[in-house]
């Protein structure tokens, strides 16, 4: 019997699937990007805050957020047949870091939102990672009405290494938000090749 394509061809590809982390600190647009690109139903653990959170919710900036992510976001986007990304959004503020480490258990890489509004509040994240040596991308989510600011005087703002990519977004934005993702894929795809090439020299 003749086939119209080769045996390969009959079989789908079994696509590579990555994890990625989406950080940041409170009301940055984490759970709106993973909102933007997914393919399925995100899965979402948002609640509203109350007034017996207020004092530890500092809300400066954000005053009209009503919700807050108490543990996770979660979505998946097809970049390619072959390629298909897990993001995992994490909680904003400080009480629930604890969760973090469970989060980050096996990701490839992270984008790390900032609001040029509030970039003290990304700080802790940018820290993390770079404990941690998680390669990670940082997207300056560019908000209605927000300052913009030139690259590099965020890049210092934050105290970058100069290895760390950073671009401007819109969370809202699905093809920016596949930008930003494949960004931080390529970046982290690097530097596991120049930590390899490090070890074997």
């Amino acid at each position: 019997m003749i086939f119209g394509r080769s045996e390969r061809g009959k079989h789908p590809v079994e696509p590579v699937t990555l994890k990625i982390l989406v950080a940041g600190g409170f009301g940055v647009g984490k759970t709106t990007l993973v909102g933007a690109v997914s393919e399925i139903k995100p899965l979402r653990t948002e609640e509203l805050l109350t007034e017996a959170g207020r004092p530890v919710d500092d809300t400066t900036g954000v005053e009209g957020k009503n919700t807050t992510t108490v543990a996770m976001d979660f979505g998946r986007i097809t970049l390619r047949e072959d390629l298909v990304l897990y993001l995992f959004g994490t909680p904003g503020q400080d009480r629930f870091w604890f969760l973090w480490d469970e989060l980050a258990t096996g990701a490839l890489g992270a984008v790390v939102l900032a609001d040029t509004r509030r970039l003290e509040d990304s700080f802790a994240a940018v820290d993390y990672f770079e404990r941690r040596s998680i390669p990670f991308l940082v997207g300056v989510n560019c908000f209605d009405g927000a300052d913009r600011y030139p690259s590099q005087s965020v890049r210092a703002a934050l105290d970058l290494d100069p290895n760390v990519p950073l671009v401007l977004c819109d969370a809202r934005d699905r093809e920016s938000v596949k930008d930003v993702l494949i960004g931080v894929v390529q970046h982290a795809m690097a530097y596991a090749t120049d930590r390899r090439a490090a070890v074997t020299t």
